[in-house]
């Protein structure tokens, strides 16, 4: 047996850090007067579009920085529990690449905006829901600092490189953790908690695919021996990933394969044994891209153009009366104080417009004298399952149905007196969208309005019990499943606005 095999390790423990980049969804850019592909409004420009003289680096063109970009990064940090530096300043990151013509990258490297923060990451099971009362962990946050991202390189069709400097500039937020990860699950509910705060903040619209958030693992693992001895493995970082399958793809291979390349090449972690490695989705494994330079390489010194960023009080103060409760923490306060279904809970969270229709109605909804608990019920399935249909089938969200929350509040208010039906409910919502009407003119107007007057409807379950006596004997016989033929009847005589429960009440009590 020789000395470096599988069989004398005893056991591996999973080290990760995250490093992840944010596009922050400002209009323009970082340091220039270009409009930014993060925001909406640009986001499907055409290549080499969104550029000005200071993102192709002209001779005299100075950058000036994005003052809102700042704002959306001490949001970020806030929420991450980080420190905001009354002081930071820009340095000059040095790279050849022909994605940046002024082959350098403006970051912050000495002093970042946000730092030694901390969050608690919640357990989460593998589609992302939020496992209540499991155990999560507490990740320390290194530093989140603002810089520039590059433009695009393509290589297809064999006609050589091509460059598109519209994402050149983009405000980019870097989050770094520490490497405090131990499961695969936890860097993946952290990935996920992450995106939702951000998409939440409002700070990025949060595409993955257009590569709004790119996730990067550093992995590396412990090996213990069994003759008790440690062996630490080089870190890999695994790069621009965008989809937390790849994340917790990349890892997992990882994981596997560390233990095999030590025992391979004897190589452990120090200095310059940092590799960087892409991730091959079809093939489901990393592959090598460059080992990895270490800040020396990128000759960092402070930019000369540009003034240090300095955040008084009174600047804090109005970023953090910014900051709304957070969907974790919103998520629990809807199941523990609210009484809501644990998935309800989180989809409405986790949606900040979603969130705040549902917190509005509730509050309408309670100020007319309903039970808080049992107005939150009726208000989370108006907005998950009425107003959550209603935006898939027109391909939007929720909050661009441009519903207001205190008419929601007005529809939960009739829902609860049972003066309408659910579907009828559902039907006033859609008939609210770009209306001035009320809910319950529009209630009237389309003869929703249930009919609970008793001597109505027990005139019109005598007529149906006379009418079919065959199916009220089999009810009398025990088949009460065959209940739902009389109350069809008594909807039709009613014109569709009976109460269905009152009348099922009813028709039970005359048959026995």
């Amino acid at each position: 047996m020789s000395e470096r095999s599988h069989d004398t390790i005893e056991s591996v423990q999973l080290v990760v850090g995250m490093e992840i980049h944010v596009e922050l969804a400002t209009r323009r850019k970082m340091f220039a007067s270009a409009p930014s592909p993060a925001h909406p409004d640009f986001e499907d420009a055409e290549p080499n579009t969104l550029i000005d003289p200071v993102v192709l680096a002209l001779p005299g063109a100075l950058p000036v920085m994005n003052r809102a970009a700042v704002e959306m990064s001490m949001l970020v940090g806030m929420a991450l529990g980080c420190s905001i530096a009354e002081r930071s300043v820009w340095d000059r990151k040095s790279y050849f690449y022909p994605d940046l013509p002024k082959a350098y990258q403006l970051s912050q490297y000495d002093l970042p905006l946000c730092f030694d923060g901390a969050v608690d990451v919640p357990a989460m099971d593998d589609a992302g829901w939020l496992e209540f009362g499991g155990e999560g962990c507490r990740v320390g946050i290194v530093r989140a600092h603002l810089e520039e991202d590059a433009g695009k390189l393509t290589h297809e069709g064999g006609s050589g490189s091509q460059v598109d400097l519209n994402r050149a500039g983009t405000p980019l937020l870097e989050i770094v953790t520490a490497p405090d990860f131990r499961r695969v699950e936890d860097a993946m509910a952290f990935c996920r908690v992450l995106h939702a705060t951000c998409r939440f903040l409002g700070v990025t619209g949060g595409d993955m695919q257009k590569g709004q958030m790119r996730f990067e693992p550093n992995i590396n693992c412990v090996l213990t021996m069994k003759d008790g001895r440690t062996v630490t493995t080089p870190i890999v970082e695994v790069k621009n990933l965008n989809s937390f399958r790849s994340v917790a793809g990349a890892i997992r291979h990882e994981l596997r394969q560390q233990p095999s390349r030590w025992v391979e090449t004897g190589e452990e972690h120090g200095p310059a044994m940092k590799s960087t490695r892409g991730w091959d989705d079809a093939k489901e494994a990393t592959f090598l891209q460059r080992s990895k330079e270490d800040a020396l390489d990128y000759r960092y010194f402070p930019d000369p153009d540009l003034v240090p960023v300095v955040v008084d009080s009174a600047w804090k103060k109005s970023v953090r009366e910014c900051l709304p409760t957070l969907p974790v923490e919103r998520a629990t306060r809807y199941r523990d104080g609210l009484g809501l279904a644990d998935r309800d809970a989180q989809q409405i969270a986790f949606d900040r417009g979603m969130a705040d229709l549902f917190d509005g109605a509730v509050e309408a909804a309670a100020s007319s004298g309903i039970d808080r608990a049992e107005a939150a019920k009726l208000a989370a399935n108006l907005v998950v399952q009425g107003l959550g249909r209603i935006a898939n089938e027109r391909e939007t969200s929720v909050a661009a149905l441009g519903l207001d929350a205190a008419k929601i509040g007005e529809v939960v208010v009739l829902r609860q007196s049972n003066e309408i039906s659910g579907n009828g409910a559902e039907k006033i919502l859609e008939l609210l969208i770009g209306s001035g009407d009320t809910p319950r003119a529009i209630a009237e107007r389309e003869n929703l309005l249930q009919v609970t007057d008793t001597g109505a409807l027990e005139g019109w379950a005598d007529e149906v019990i006379a009418a079919f006596p065959e199916i009220a004997d089999q009810i009398r016989g025990g088949k009460q499943q065959a209940i739902g033929r009389l109350i069809g009847e008594v909807m039709k005589r009613s014109g569709g606005q009976a109460d269905a429960k009152a009348v099922r009440e009813i028709l039970l009590a005359k048959l026995g």
